[in-house]
């Protein structure tokens, strides 16, 4: 099964774990996830399926927008509920406007420092486990840009929010350095995903109903083919400019929009490649589903 499924993970269950799922319920055995979700996080996970997750290469700077709730009076060494308290509880003596002042900063481009305990990779290998086998992890501030970030509401020592985060940002982050300039620590306790890229909760399906469609049903409910990577034209070719393409040769087809990249056909659904412009209407085939 070649295509891209959105699923509603839920909580308590990592992003590899809904990988099998879907690998069972697909009967596809490469099946690849688009952005990790951690165990305690709900919300959209998109995978690709087959061929497609030769893709996976253009999907890897697409923006996220989150809603959840940060708990203030003591912090975590995870950043989040799940991890172990490394703060002594304090009381939280800031009202909601005073929160949203101290909040106002997490705005536009700015460096920050990923949790320790995240899939950050330090000489190949994922901080996390480097944390959990108790050896000294330092993680390297990352450049990354906040679009929004807003606290929504307070009821005692939990704040809502909502937050749009570019590619590799971390709102356990935020919650930590919230935290620290409130005085009194804090943690992200809950968080849910209602965008990744072009996809939203309303393109979403359940592992519940994942489980109950046959194979033919799922892929009866995948996105058109034309409808993915949306900043990429779309072109259909003769078997001609194909048979060159599937070469790895570079071929002159019509296609105006002076786009760097375009998503090309054989059919209405038959993604066959993704053609880089190199000057014109002359394309480099740069990755081929064959």
């Amino acid at each position: 099964m070649n295509g891209l499924i959105v699923l509603d993970k839920p909580s308590g269950m990592t992003s590899h774990d809904v990988v099998s799922i879907v690998r069972r319920a697909t009967g596809e055995r490469s099946v690849g996830h688009l952005g990790t979700l951690d165990p305690m996080a709900t919300g959209v996970l998109p995978l690709l399926l087959g061929k497609y997750t030769r893709l996976a290469q253009f999907f890897g700077q697409a923006e996220k927008s989150y809603t959840g709730h940060i708990r203030f009076g003591f912090a975590t060494d995870s950043f989040d509920a799940e991890g172990i308290a490394v703060s002594e509880p304090q009381p939280l003596k800031h009202s909601l406007q005073e929160l949203q002042a101290l909040g106002s900063g997490f705005h536009g481009e700015l460096d920050q420092i990923p949790p320790v305990f995240s899939a950050k990779k330090i000489n190949g290998v994922p901080a996390h486990k480097l944390a959990r086998q108790g050896k000294e992890v330092s993680v390297k501030p990352a450049r990354i840009t906040i679009h929004h970030f807003a606290l929504t509401g307070l009821e005692g020592d939990v704040a809502s929010f909502e937050m749009k985060v570019s590619a590799g940002g971390y709102v356990r982050s935020v919650a930590h350095e919230l935290g620290q300039l409130a005085g009194c620590g804090a943690h992200l306790c809950s968080l849910r995903r209602v965008q990744a890229g072009a996809f939203g909760l309303e393109h979403a399906i359940t592992v519940e109903d994942l489980k109950a469609l046959s194979p033919d049903q799922i892929a009866a409910r995948l996105p058109h083919p034309r409808t993915l990577l949306p900043e990429m034209p779309s072109v259909t070719i003769d078997d001609t400019a194909a048979a060159r393409f599937r070469n790895g040769m570079q071929t002159n087809i019509a296609e105006f929009s002076n786009a760097a990249m375009v998503k090309v056909f054989t059919g209405q659904r038959d993604l066959l490649c993704i053609g880089k412009r190199v000057a014109g209407t002359l394309m480099q085939p740069i990755v081929v589903m064959g």
